[in-house]
């Protein structure tokens, strides 16, 4: 294919003006110390210049069914310095030997060919693409492709602040950043690592040097952070981001399950509560997102449908993994090597042919995804979307996001650090977390929250024969239908006896898996939300409120557990909550058994319920 053709003539007289790029685009000379904005306004130059320059698309990279393949993903590495759930196993997973991955002048040859074919946007990934040593060189040299209009990285943000300036001069020009919570403790649990102060200095980093939008990609994931869409969707009343809730999706080593995707539907609904004036914006061609935006916000959101509402007919992306593998398909296995086919000393043209064969074999849509979709139950309802309780730290909304908004506006070097230590807290030596804060309280570790003792109110009536068993001995599901709804609020506690050794690491949160109360405290409220999937006979809850607390206790080397759950309805929550404080102790235990397996629990334990027809309990 030719170049996309500029006239002698145009050339001589922007040449006689300003310096101009290899592409011919015009391009204004960067002054030191000139704003950044400057390099934003030539990066749109170039792209306008591209697009009225324009040549036809290469018969390669276009399928049977006339998709044209003008977006292509580049994996710069396999390696990645986080551990996310979803994404892979904590171990890590087997890596490619260095000898088998593309060198950089491997991947520049590759990427000069599919831009020669049309392909006018390039986006990095890995692993973690900001690992890799030449990423600046790399994106500078892709920079010089003629009819490249878009370079854009894919990142988790633990290392965008420290690079980003360089990776802008060398013609960065599109930035989407990993970030699947708002609450440091568990972001630490999801991706099993430190840095959410990071991420946060990252994404502040993108906004001062003028991106717009800084696209935000928040995979949702039921049970773990679908409680927080309303916070990030507040973000963007006063900061230029595009929050893209993607639906959870299966990868190797995610064990994925579909009761942990949360639909765009559903999301879309949550938000529209909040919002009801929350408008669809046009979608773009090929795009693979539906974008929304609140009248009035700066920035908007995003859904990424992988799963519920497939785009495979408007595809445009073919993909290259860091071994050199050609995937025209993210849910496919097929895959082509180019690298042995580079490596062995096929031409351009040979190449092209492989590349096209490849591509013409592209499905219309991936029938493994669509069985495995086929077969999966519908989702099940959204339990925290009428009054979703926020964990650590994020109480009511307003002033969870009028905070955010204080902390981002203006923020500037060393002010970044105050914002890691206003979220991540610091902490006394005898340390306590709660699940719920106030405004004035220390995000991650608390005093206990004291409590009236309890009061015995008399013996509860009870019932003399077992209300899960029906009239043949066979276990049965109460029925609930015609009780009335009334407030519900049940009150456990469980204690942990971990022994001198474990519990002064607990004590000083040197445990080398993580802070154990943090995460036992994040899975006793998880478990509470899950109840009904883990006792058969228990009916589904929409819990309005989860409360787990864990203090330690000096003198018995244990952590005691409270966790407390409210509802409306015409059934209990005792079992929630028993659930979460159960699940509490386990997870410590899980979290200090390396230490010790010499570790007790015990005292599980319903103190108080209120409300249904049984009357009020509270143990003496």
């Amino acid at each position: 294919m030719a170049a996309r053709p500029v006239s002698r003539m145009l050339q001589r007289v922007l040449r006689s003006s300003v310096r101009s790029c290899s592409s011919g685009a015009p391009v204004t000379q960067h002054r030191p110390g000139e704003p950044s904005q400057t390099a934003v306004e030539e990066l749109s130059r170039r792209r306008q210049f591209l697009r009225e320059h324009a040549a036809p698309f290469s018969a390669f990279l276009t399928d049977s069914f006339g998709r044209q393949h003008s977006y292509l993903r580049i994996s710069l590495t396999e390696k990645c310095n986080l551990r996310c759930q979803y994404c892979m196993p904590e171990e890590g997973v087997p890596l490619t030997p260095k000898a088998d991955l593309l060198t950089t002048e491997e991947i520049l040859t590759l990427a000069r060919l599919f831009v020669k074919e049309g392909v006018d946007k390039i986006r990095l990934t890995g692993g973690e693409p900001l690992i890799r040593p030449d990423v600046v060189d790399i994106v500078a040299q892709l920079h010089r492709l003629e009819g490249l209009r878009t370079i854009g990285i894919t990142t988790n943000g633990i290392n965008l602040a420290r690079l980003l300036p360089q990776l802008q001069k060398a013609g960065l020009s599109a930035i989407n950043i990993s970030l699947d919570t708002l609450v440091p403790a568990k972001f630490e649990f999801i991706v099993r690592r430190k840095g959410f102060h990071k991420v946060m200095e990252g994404i502040h980093k993108a906004i001062e040097l003028g991106y717009s939008p800084v696209k935000v990609n928040c995979v949702v994931m039921r049970g773990l952070n679908e409680d927080e869409l309303l916070d990030f969707v507040a973000l963007t009343e006063g900061l230029p981001l595009d929050v893209r809730f993607i639906e959870y999706m299966p990868f190797d080593g995610n064990k994925w399950n579909f009761k942990k995707m949360v639909s765009y539907k559903e999301m879309l609904d949550t938000l529209r509560q909040q919002w009801p004036e929350l408008e669809k914006l046009p979608e773009e061609e090929s795009s693979t997102a539906k974008a929304f935006k609140v009248p009035g916000f700066r920035g908007q959101v995003s859904f990424i449908t992988s799963m519920s509402e497939h785009f495979c007919g408007t595809c445009n992306r073919l993909r290259i993994t860091a071994d050199g593998n050609l995937k025209v398909c993210l849910f496919g296995n097929s895959e082509v090597s180019l690298r042995d086919h580079l490596r062995a000393g096929a031409s351009e043209e040979e190449l092209l042919q492989i590349i096209g064969a490849a591509v013409g074999r592209k499905k219309r849509q991936h029938a493994e995804l669509l069985l495995m979709l086929q077969d999966s139950p519908p989702a099940i309802p959204n339990i925290s979307s009428q009054d979703p309780f926020r964990v650590q730290g994020i109480g009511h909304r307003v002033s969870f996001s009028n905070q955010m908004a204080t902390l981002w506006k203006g923020c500037r070097g060393p002010r970044t650090s105050l914002l890691a230590q206003r979220w991540l807290g610091s902490g006394p030596p005898q340390r306590h977390c709660s699940s719920r804060l106030d405004s004035d309280t220390n995000p991650k570790c608390l005093s206990a929250v004291s409590r009236a003792p309890a009061t015995p109110s008399g013996p509860p009536p009870t019932s003399d024969q077992l209300t899960h068993v029906d009239a043949e001995g066979r276990a049965a599901m109460v029925d609930v239908g015609g009780k009335p709804d009334t407030e519900r609020v049940a009150v456990a506690s469980a204690v942990v006896l971990l022994g001198p050794v474990a519990f002064k690491l607990v004590q000083k949160n040197q445990l080398k898996k993580g802070d154990a109360l943090v995460v036992a405290q994040l899975a006793g409220v998880q478990a509470a939300k899950q109840t009904s999937q883990l006792i058969p006979l228990c009916h589904h809850v929409a819990l309005s409120h989860v409360e787990v607390q864990l203090e330690l206790d000096s003198t018995r080397h244990a952590v005691g557990i409270q966790a407390s759950c409210r509802a409306r309805g015409p059934t209990g929550v005792e079992m929630e909550a028993l659930t979460a404080a159960a699940v509490a102790a386990l997870t410590l235990y899980d979290m200090c058994k390396a230490v010790s397996r010499d570790i007790v629990l015990g005292e599980i334990k319903l103190i108080s319920k209120t409300g249904g027809q049984r009357g009020d309990f509270h143990r003496t």
